[in-house]
């Protein structure tokens, strides 16, 4: 641990991975995005294995929904979205894919939250904007999280770099986050690799680190 003006600064990813610095961010494992993710059955034993993990080390959890908005309330933003995601050129034939209460907005059964855990909800692609999750974060006194889920080159990479703007350390699993296009997905990890914003792990690494006594915590 660096030490510089009072400030303690973590350079390795064992001094990051403490309960009383970190929290775990499980984005968008719903019915609907996994649906169109070709690894769908090994992202979400590797993310199982993550949340097991950071449950049994006692860490904060939260996952991430996208929503969509009815038709009435999309926005110029929210059409465009739609329409790349669905390949049309037609405002007309968007259909909003991920309605509150209709089966792909879910979470998978997998990722049932505990009640000590929380679901955001989102219409943007970072998990920060538009929702609590700074806040949360920095009132528990928080400055790093981890990330799983999906999608690597849409959301993730996104959330990753945002947090790493408000001054969190983000640590991103990377065989725990699923992609709906590899190369993509490949471009955006090593873009972040390259910045150095982030903490580049994997899902055996960090498990084991997670599972571990946090020094100095307590329940």
């Amino acid at each position: 641990m660096e030490r510089a003006h009072g400030l303690e600064i973590p350079t390795s990813l064992e001094e990051v991975c403490d309960r009383r610095r970190l929290a775990l961010i499980v984005y968008d494992m719903q019915v609907g995005v996994l649906n169109q993710i070709d690894r769908r059955a090994e992202i979400i034993e590797g993310v199982g294995e993550v949340l097991a993990a950071a449950r049994h080390g006692g860490f904060r959890v939260l996952f991430l929904r996208h929503m969509s908005l009815p038709r009435e309330l999309m926005g110029v933003s929210q059409f465009r979205m739609a329409m790349a995601w669905q390949r049309t050129e037609r405002a007309d034939d968007v259909q909003p894919w991920f309605l509150p209460g209709s089966p792909g907005f879910e979470l998978v059964a997998e990722m049932a939250p505990l009640d000590s855990e929380a679901v955001l909800d989102k219409i943007t692609m970072s998990a920060f904007e538009g929702t609590p999750l700074d806040i949360v974060l920095r009132d528990c006194g928080l400055s790093a999280f981890a990330i799983v889920g999906v999608a690597t080159e849409i959301g993730i990479e996104p959330t990753v770099r945002h947090g790493a703007d408000l001054g969190y350390i983000p640590v991103v699993v990377t065989d725990a986050c699923g992609a709906g296009h590899d190369e993509a997905a490949k471009r955006s990890l090593d873009g972040l690799a390259f910045s150095g914003d982030a903490i580049l792990t994997d899902t055996a690494t960090i498990a084991g680190l997670l599972r571990r006594p946090s020094p100095g915590a307590t329940s």
